[in-house]
């Protein structure tokens, strides 16, 4: 493998590195700070690109699919916790699964009235359809080194906020110790509202960001959803950073695994996995047990 070719591998991984943990990083915050098992996670995926097919389509912007993408996902997340999710705090593991496992039915079905079973495909904004060419038989597209940009800004910002701004203090507080957090007056009703919002906007957006490059069919959401799971695990429960640390370190093993070790290249994932969990128990950044 030349250096151009492993230079474009290691694109290709950051790529979906970055993607992943966009997505995983909203899962990390519902399961790790909620406490909430949500199944449905990668179904929300799978509706941020088929809005983005559907206002792309409606309005012939993808800007505008990304803006108004996100919001309708913010608002169905507000509506969700406020009538269901709420009721599933403190309750054991089963119920918060049932209830999960019937939202993605409930949305499967949604998607399929709406928009049926076909495979619909998304155009990349108009100024970023073009390739780089990098040597006479091997170019890049445009639109993946901005996706790169894109996922890697989202994330700063997510790291602001969580470590910086007086509103991730409460959320890392609430994930630490939440009755002392109560005693302290702190309304966890309306965190816990706009947490679970946040947490399903990122995972549209995921979907949105991706839809140019992977088209929207159905079913999108499922290996996300694993995959989500796998890097909250990976990384620790409720840990962003090491959130962000699983999701880079699955990206480099699938990508490079397809190049190198194709018929194997679905396990090395699980493999990886099981080699840090045997090292971190609690995850590479996960808060130990005492």
């Amino acid at each position: 493998m030349d250096f151009v070719t492993l230079g474009v591998q290691l694109l290709n991984a950051i790529q979906y590195g970055t993607v992943l943990f966009l997505v995983a990083s909203g899962l990390t915050l519902v399961f790790g700070i909620l406490g909430v098992i949500n199944l449905a996670h990668g179904a929300f995926y799978m509706l941020g690109a088929y809005l983005a097919y559907w206002i792309a389509a409606y309005t012939g912007s993808f800007w505008v699919a990304v803006v108004g993408g996100v919001a309708v996902a913010f608002v169905v997340g507000l509506l969700l916790e406020n009538v269901f999710i709420r009721r599933l705090y403190g309750r054991d593991h089963l119920a918060q699964v049932l209830l999960s496992f019937g939202l993605i039915l409930v949305i499967d079905e949604v998607r399929q009235l709406l928009f049926g079973k076909d495979v619909h495909s998304v155009l990349p904004p108009e100024g970023l359809r073009g390739a780089i060419q990098l040597t006479d038989n091997l170019s890049y597209p445009v639109y993946r080194l901005a996706i790169c940009v894109f996922c890697l800004v989202a994330a700063a910002i997510i790291f602001l906020v969580i470590t910086r701004t007086k509103i991730g203090m409460i959320v890392r507080a609430g994930a630490e110790n939440r009755e002392m957090t109560r005693t302290l007056g702190i309304n966890f009703d309306t965190v816990n509202r706009y947490v679970f919002a946040v947490g399903i906007a990122l995972a549209a957006l995921g979907g949105i960001v991706v839809a140019p490059i992977s088209t929207v069919y159905p079913g999108m959401g499922d290996s996300m959803l694993i995959l989500s799971f796998v890097v909250v695990v990976l990384g620790g429960i409720g840990s962003i950073g090491g959130a962000a640390i699983g999701a880079l370190l699955i990206g480099l093993t699938d990508t490079f695994g397809k190049v190198f070790f194709p018929s194997v290249s679905s396990v090395l994932i699980y493999v990886l996995m099981a080699a840090v969990l045997l090292w971190r128990p609690n995850g590479i950044l996960g808060r130990r047990e005492i």
